[in-house]
């Protein structure tokens, strides 16, 4: 049997945008309180409130930094949104099989979705940093005219 660890948020996710930032952070508490409650073998109604919680606040997270990268031109905004929608589906495909059957909420369901994000800031959300910081460093120039 696996032990979950728990998300400790770290700098090195930092995407430059305080309001992103706070949503990753949240999104690491959200996640080890469903790891708490998976340990404490609490009831269904409990985790399908916490994991009703984590989509909801997921689709937030998801919609403000699409916002972002809309408004900037992101090239490669349609690939990272799809990759926000697939983590959602996943996240209502979970709440199916719990509904189903308290047993299917599993450690390596909750790994499995905890590593997703972590990867999805260290590889997709990475690759934006530099273009926002390039936009960015181009558009205050023009600020100053």
């Amino acid at each position: 049997m696996n032990t979950i660890e728990k998300m400790e948020w770290d700098p090195k996710y930092s995407v430059d945008i305080e309001e992103i930032d706070a949503h990753q952070k949240k999104m690491f508490e959200l996640f080890n309180q469903l790891i708490d409650i998976e340990k404490s073998e609490t009831e269904t109604k409990t985790c399908m409130n916490k994991i009703a919680e984590i989509n909801e606040h997921s689709k937030l997270y998801f919609s403000t930094e699409e916002k972002y990268l809309k408004k900037n031109g992101y090239p490669d905004f349609d690939i990272h949104a799809r990759a926000h929608r697939q983590f959602i589906k996943s996240f209502i495909g979970l709440r199916r099989e719990i509904l189903g059957d308290i047993e299917n909420l599993t450690d390596d369901v909750i790994m499995e979705l905890r590593d997703w994000m972590i990867n999805h800031i260290l590889t997709l959300d990475a690759f934006y940093i530099p273009y926002l910081r390039i936009k960015k460093y181009i558009e205050k120039p023009k600020q100053k005219n």
